[in-house]
C-alpha cells in the first residue's frame, strides 16, 4: 500500500472529471489501514432486508459470515473465497475496474475481506443478498473490494450498503465489479450513509453480456465528500442497463457521481434517471455520459438527471454528455437545477399543511419517479423507506 499511496492523487483543477471536488486536504497517507480484529459498533440499517436474505458483515477488516454460504451460490469474504474458489474469483478479479487512479490503485494492492458473490448458470436466487461495510475505526482507511458474478440465464438480487460504526472520522475506498453473463438478471443496489465526517471513494464498473440485463441502484445520502465511478459496458447483442440514483446531501456535504453508459455492442439499450435534494449549504455534482462504439448501431439511450435545491446556498451541477461513434443510434439527455416551487408551497399552505409539511410532500412528488420505475416488492419498500428516513434528516 505505501507505494500505491505515493501516486499522485487527481488534482482539483488538472484532471477531468475532479473539477468539482477538492482533495487539497486529503492525503492517502494520513490514514492508517482499518484494523482486522474490527471494532464495536452501533449502525442502523441503511436498506432493511426482507426475511430469508443472506447476509455478509464486514466491520472494518474483520467479517461475521452471518449466513454466507457456499451450497449452489456463494456468498463470502472474497479473501476467503479466493482462497477455497480460486477457479471462480482469479478469471475475473481485476479485469473489469482498472487501475487507472491513485484511489483503485491503492484497493488492488491493499482490500481487505471483501464479497464475493457467485451464482451457477441457471439458477435464480429468490432471496435478497445483503452486503454491510462498516467502517467505525478512527482515523482509518477500509479499501473494500466486491466481485458479483452471475453466470449464464442466473438471476439475483444484491443489496450493498455502507455506513459508519460511530462518529469518527473513516475513509472508505470501493471497488466493485459486476459481470452479468449471457441472459442472466442482476439488480445490484448500493447504498452508503457514512457519517459526515467521513470521506467516501467508489469505482464500480459492470460488464453484460449478449441479452443481459443489469438494474442498478445508487443513493448517496452520507459522507463529507468523496466521489463515486459508476461504468456500464454493455457488451453483447441485446444487453440492458437500468440505472436509478437519488442523494441528498446537507449542511456542507458534497456529493460527486460521475456515470459512464457505454454501448459496445449493437441492440443495445441503457435508461438513466437520477434526482438530487439539496439542503443548506450542500452540493452536487452529476456527470454522464453516454458513449456508443464504432458498429454499435441500433443503440437506443437515455439519461437525465433533476434537482431541487431547498436552499439558496445548496449548489447542484448536472452535466450529461454523448460520444456517439456509430451512425443509427437514437441518444437523448436531459439536465435539470432548480429551486422547490414557491406556488407549489402556497398553494399547499394555503390549504392548511405548515411549511415543513408542505416542503415533504412537493419531495415526495418530486422523488416519485424514482420509486415508480421498480415493481412492487422489497426493493420498492426499500428504497422508498430509505428516502423517507433521509428526508426527515433534510426537513429536521
Amino acid at each position: 500500500m505505501a507505494e500505491a499511496a505515493t501516486l499522485a492523487l487527481p488534482t482539483f483543477k488538472g484532471r477531468a472529471g475532479w473539477e468539482f471536488t477538492d482533495l487539497g486536504d486529503f492525503s492517502l497517507e494520513a490514514w492508517e489501514p482499518a484494523p482486522a480484529n474490527g471494532t464495536s459498533f452501533d449502525a442502523a440499517h441503511l436498506l432493511e432486508p426482507p426475511d430469508g436474505a443472506i447476509e455478509l458483515v464486514q466491520v472494518d477488516g474483520a467479517f461475521d459470515d452471518g449466513t454466507a454460504v457456499e451450497d449452489g451460490p456463494v456468498v463470502l469474504p472474497l479473501s476467503v473465497a479466493r482462497e477455497r474458489h480460486p477457479e471462480l474469483v482469479e478469471p475475473h478479479l481485476g479485469t473489469i475496474v482498472s487501475d487507472d487512479d491513485a484511489f483503485t490503485a491503492v484497493n488492488s494492492s491493499a482490500w481487505e475481506g471483501g464479497a464475493f458473490v457467485w451464482v451457477p448458470k441457471g439458477i435464480r436466487v429468490e432471496a435478497p443478498i445483503l452486503l454491510t461495510a462498516v467502517t467505525a475505526a478512527a482515523g482509518t482507511i477500509l479499501n473494500r473490494r466486491v466481485l458479483i458474478v452471475l453466470e449464464e440465464g442466473a438471476q439475483a438480487e444484491v443489496w450493498e450498503q455502507y455506513v459508519s460504526g460511530g462518529p469518527d472520522a473513516t475513509v472508505l475506498n470501493t471497488v466493485v465489479e459486476l459481470k452479468v453473463g449471457q441472459n442472466a438478471n442482476l439488480r445490484y443496489v448500493c447504498g452508503q450513509e457514512l457519517n459526515e465526517r467521513s470521506w467516501i471513494f467508489g469505482a464500480q464498473r459492470a460488464e453484460v453480456a449478449r441479452d443481459g440485463a443489469l438494474d442498478w441502484v445508487a443513493l448517496g445520502f452520507g459522507s463529507a465528500r468523496g466521489r463515486m465511478r459508476m461504468e456500464t459496458l454493455l457488451d453483447g447483442p441485446g444487453a440492458d442497463a437500468k440505472v436509478t440514483g437519488a442523494y441528498a446531501p446537507h449542511g456542507r456535504q458534497h456529493v460527486d457521481f460521475t456515470t459512464t453508459q457505454e454501448h459496445g455492442a449493437p441492440n443495445t439499450t441503457s435508461d438513466l434517471a437520477f434526482r438530487g435534494i439539496l439542503a443548506d449549504r450542500s452540493s452536487a455534482v452529476w456527470r454522464g455520459m453516454i458513449k456508443v462504439d464504432p458498429g454499435a448501431q441500433q443503440t437506443d439511450a437515455f439519461q437525465v438527471c433533476r434537482n431541487l435545491l431547498l436552499s439558496k446556498k445548496a449548489h447542484a451541477d448536472a452535466i450529461p454528455g454523448l460520444e456517439i461513434l456509430a451512425n443509427d443510434v437514437r441518444c437523448t439527455h436531459a439536465a435539470a437545477v432548480a429551486q422547490i416551487d414557491r406556488e407549489q408551497l402556497f398553494y399547499l399552505r394555503s390549504r392548511g399543511l405548515d411549511k415543513p409539511s408542505a416542503q415533504r410532500l412537493v419531495i415526495e412528488g418530486f422523488m416519485a419517479e424514482l420509486i415508480e420505475r421498480f415493481e412492487v416488492g422489497a426493493t420498492r419498500d426499500a428504497l422508498r423507506a430509505a428516502i423517507e428516513k433521509r428526508l426527515v434528516t433534510l426537513l429536521d
